[in-house]
């Protein structure tokens, strides 16, 4: 099993209001040259939470991180007409969201969340963290 002491929170980059699916993203993570989706969640615009890689496997969503996190990731994250980043999360996906971190912080215990561009030089998850 792997020692994982980080959640870390993405969002899809995809305009406001934009429906994507896991498969979508398993679609364009397999373009980039992934094996399969490199999130473990996926939190869809009705705040629902959708399974993407198993957690037992290490995620491909945070170069440096992968090996000792979970990749939680909402479906947005640019202002629809600008494209420019944007808090999108609609008051269900803040709640699947805050609900997801909740289960994985029990499930394990002392584990950290973070923000993608604590890690990278992007604005992504396009909200401060620590407003989950």
């Amino acid at each position: 099993m792997r020692k994982i002491d980080k959640i870390i929170v993405h969002c899809t980059a995809t305009p406001e209001g934009r429906a994507v699916t896991v498969e979508d993203i398993r679609r364009w993570h397999l373009q980039r040259g992934f094996r399969t989706i490199g999130y473990h969640y996926v939190v869809y615009l009705d705040g629902t939470v959708h399974p993407g890689r198993p957690e037992d496997e290490i995620g491909a969503h945070c170069l440096g991180q992968n090996g000792n996190s979970i990749g939680v990731c909402y479906v947005g994250g640019l202002d629809k007409k600008s494209l420019l980043p944007k808090d999108t999360r609609t008051e269900a996906q803040k709640e699947g969201l805050r609900e997801i971190v909740a289960r994985l912080q029990r499930k394990y215990p002392g584990v950290s969340v973070h923000g993608h561009r604590e890690f990278a030089a992007k604005a992504c998850p396009c909200f401060d963290i620590k407003d989950l």
